[in-house]
């Protein structure tokens, strides 16, 4: 038994990945329990394992007392001194007391113990190999999918995707090979769990990674990405090099670079924007591709908001279709933003001039009338411009 035992956890080892010192501190735990069990012993055993022979033996550990009461427990120092002179009181001695039919016995009772405890062992391999993936993307095959999950082989583990984090324009069927992010590992009752998704904002950033040697390199920064999954994407950049063009580097020769992580998310549009330190630069730059004439801040409000400024013809492309644009932007700049036609702009401008700026323009009207014995100017807009519709549109950044 001894030798098939050694093989056993060679095999065990080799195949699974479980060390053999995990198995054997299983082994020594689960034949002491059994011992006790079966022979109705004190608890004073300990249960060895020779790693080399495959022995097992059974001792039991003694106190050195001057007088014995329990002699399960204890032995006298004279016949401690018996054994060794050098033993004195309080010391413990081991007594071999390994019964004859004990494999056996050993065997059958250890079986589902040790069982676990290699059970256990691999969940914990596999958990701490797969958590150094958290927020990494790998590699997986399809292996089957029900309403609420599809299940994505990662090789020792079948990782789950639940609804939300599964791309709508995609039809996941068996056996496709696909790209995932590994947005979470837990460690659960039963064993290690791997969430993954193809619509994380992460995802959009390690496909970058993998396609722009600057960007891996560190060359070229992410600053943030917000994403519509299937849809659309903004990519905020900054280069650490003066040098380098950070749109232009992550945008790639011919578009060859964007368009490989547009292939890889099933045509998902991506919008590389320059990152800058000015947020009015900033948010004009998030609502790439429209022209922003300006953007203006209210100091008053506590949010992050702007008002931005754009041509009447801009107006619809700046907004985007359903907010879109106007939505991505407040992501990914951080600010609520309101977007305003230029032309609502200059009549708001007249409309809201304090009771203070409309006595001093009309005192300077009055003078000038007086000196030129001309009619004073009319600092209020005609009643028919009043009636042009209004065209407005906000956008707040959400934790989507």
């Amino acid at each position: 038994m001894s030798k098939e035992m050694i093989e056993a956890l060679d095999a065990l080892e080799t195949e699974k990945g479980v060390k053999k010192e995990i198995v054997i501190d299983a082994l020594e735990t689960a034949l002491q329990t059994a011992y006790k069990r079966n022979y109705n012993q004190a608890q004073n055993v300990e249960v060895t394992f020779d790693a080399k022979k495959g022995d097992i033996k059974v001792y039991a550990v003694k106190e050195v007392t001057g007088e014995v009461f329990d002699s399960r427990l204890e032995v006298s120092l004279k016949d401690a001194m018996a054994i060794n002179k050098a033993y004195e009181i309080g010391d413990h001695i081991k007594f071999e007391v390994t019964p004859k039919d004990f494999g056996r016995i050993a065997a059958q009772t250890a079986k589902q113990v040790i069982m676990q405890r290699v059970r256990e062992a691999e969940r914990a391999n596999v958990y701490d190999e797969y958590s150094q993936y958290e927020n990494e993307i790998m590699q997986g095959t399809v292996e089957r999918k029900d309403n609420k999950f599809v299940y994505v082989s990662l090789g020792k583990v079948e990782a789950v995707m639940p609804r939300s984090d599964q791309m709508q324009r995609e039809d996941y069927k068996m056996h496709d090979r696909i790209k995932v992010y590994v947005s979470k590992v837990e460690n659960a009752t039963k064993g290690p769990q791997v969430f993954v998704s193809r619509t994380n904002p992460g995802m959009v950033k390690r496909l970058f990674e993998q396609e722009v040697p600057e960007i891996y390199d560190g060359t070229v920064e992410i600053v943030g990405v917000a994403r519509e999954a299937g849809d659309r994407s903004k990519v905020a950049v900054r280069s650490t090099n003066e040098n380098v063009d950070a749109v232009g580097t992550t945008v790639g020769p011919r578009g060859a670079r964007v368009q490989a992580v547009v292939n890889e998310l099933a045509g998902e549009n991506m919008d590389i924007v320059q990152w800058e330190d000015d947020a009015s630069d900033y948010i004009a730059n998030a609502l790439n591709p429209a022209e922003v004439i300006a953007v203006q801040f209210n100091d008053e409000d506590n949010e992050r908001s702007a008002t931005v400024i754009v041509p009447d013809y801009q107006l619809s492309l700046a907004i985007g279709k359903k907010g879109q644009n106007a939505r991505l932007a407040a992501k990914l700049t951080g600010f609520k933003i309101d977007i305003k036609p230029e032309s609502e702009v200059e009549f708001v401008d007249d409309d809201e001039l304090t009771a203070e700026d409309v006595a001093e323009e009309t005192d300077v009207a009055a003078d000038d009338a007086v000196a030129t014995d001309d009619v004073a100017a009319d600092v209020t807009p005609d009643v028919d411009d009043t009636d042009d519709a209004e065209a407005t549109a906000d956008a707040t950044p959400t934790d989507d």
